[in-house]
């Protein structure tokens, strides 16, 4: 099971399993201890992953942060854990606490379903406040792999995640302050358009009237968004479906492979892992052929996701085009299948779509 496949089964663990842990203890041992495991570190050497690290704060001691994870004997990443039940803000400054005197440069405080990441980017050697980074295992996107790969053991490198660091603060802030914008737009905000659009006196009246053409703006563009995409969704299901229509058609085509190969196996789990997060597993089939291995939906031939060519010399993933081609991409190595996630869920969600409307 591959990295992504492990943090996925992960959060459908926490998922199932969180009404019936009752304690802190308990949420480390079911929760984070397979996370850090997760992450490539063998929670079973005390040398690597050390439980109850010593944190004295001068002349007060006995302090102890729950985890310590070091390399070459030099603490690399302290986390701090809660039951999962519990709000993690409450608990910032005492990470804070810990981080400052160990040498880590990186924690984490979680409660084994939140995972919020800190580092020292406003001042040397003190936590900042806010963290850089937050996910929610049990709501992972492949992005949010990507990321936490780089706290991988095989991966982390301390200038790397600091970059990353620093661009994940910011980003994350920006969005925040977006989404903030458009649902209660500021005085700021108003002003902003206005000047752009408006030729008459800005009063106070007349921005009171323009903010509430703003925020009827932003409600109406954020739903011509989702509309645009689902006729585009729908617009392309329309072509995929002729073009599987012909494949059926085609004696040559429907010819099944006798044999499932293991790589085709382990292309075939990577796109069952991307798909769950927009449908039930169960409804994911495969049908072999001798050239390559359509993935399917509700084990229809006609509703095809993607082609998975694995026989030859190169590997690719292939979708129907707008103009009925069957477009093949090259993978290097079966993990580039991650890089085509998109591809994959907006394809499931046109058949969807059409089977929603009875076409």
């Amino acid at each position: 099971m591959d990295f992504a496949d492990q943090l996925k089964a992960l959060g459908d663990k926490v998922s199932r399993l969180k009404d019936n842990v009752l304690t802190e203890e308990a949420t480390k041992s079911a929760f984070v201890l397979p996370f850090l495991n997760a992450l490539g570190y063998d929670v079973f050497n005390p040398f690597e992953v050390i439980p109850e690290f010593v944190a004295d704060l001068g002349i007060k001691k006995g302090e102890k942060v729950d985890y310590c994870i070091q390399k070459d004997g030099q603490p690399i990443l302290i986390i701090e854990c809660k039951h999962w039940r519990e709000t993690l803000d409450v608990h910032n400054s005492q990470l804070h606490r810990y981080f400052h005197v160990t040498a880590t440069r990186f924690g984490i405080l979680t409660n084994g379903v939140v995972y919020r990441f800190y580092t020292d980017l406003v001042e040397a050697n003190k936590m900042d406040d806010k963290p850089f980074w937050e996910l929610n295992i049990t709501d992972l996107s492949d992005w949010a792999v990507g990321e936490l790969k780089k706290f991988h053991k095989s991966a982390f490198d301390v200038d790397q995640i600091l970059s990353s660091a620093a661009e994940l603060k910011y980003t994350r802030e920006v969005k925040r302050l977006l989404a903030a914008e458009l649902r209660e737009p500021s005085a700021d905000f108003v002003r902003h358009f206005a000047r752009q659009v408006l030729t008459t006196k800005l009063t106070e009246k007349v921005l009171e009237q323009f903010g509430a053409i703003v925020r009827k703006s932003a409600a109406q563009w954020q739903s011509d968004l989702i509309t645009d995409r689902l006729k585009s969704a729908l617009a392309k299901e329309e072509v995929v479906q002729e073009k599987t229509e012909e494949l059926v058609a085609s004696p040559a085509e429907a010819a099944p492979a006798t044999e499932f190969t293991d790589l085709e196996r382990d292309a075939y789990l990577i796109v069952k892992s991307i798909l769950r997060q927009a449908v039930d597993v169960g409804r994911i089939g495969h049908r072999d052929t001798a050239g390559y291995l359509n993935v399917l939906l509700d084990d229809n031939q006609r509703r095809i996701v993607c082609r998975l060519w694995l026989n030859g010399a190169k590997q690719y993933i292939s979708f129907f085009d707008d103009n009925k081609k069957d477009v093949k991409a090259e993978l290097l190595t079966l993990d580039d299948i991650y890089q085509h996630s998109a591809q994959l869920l907006q394809t499931v969600a046109t058949l969807e779509a059409r089977k929603s409307t009875g076409a």
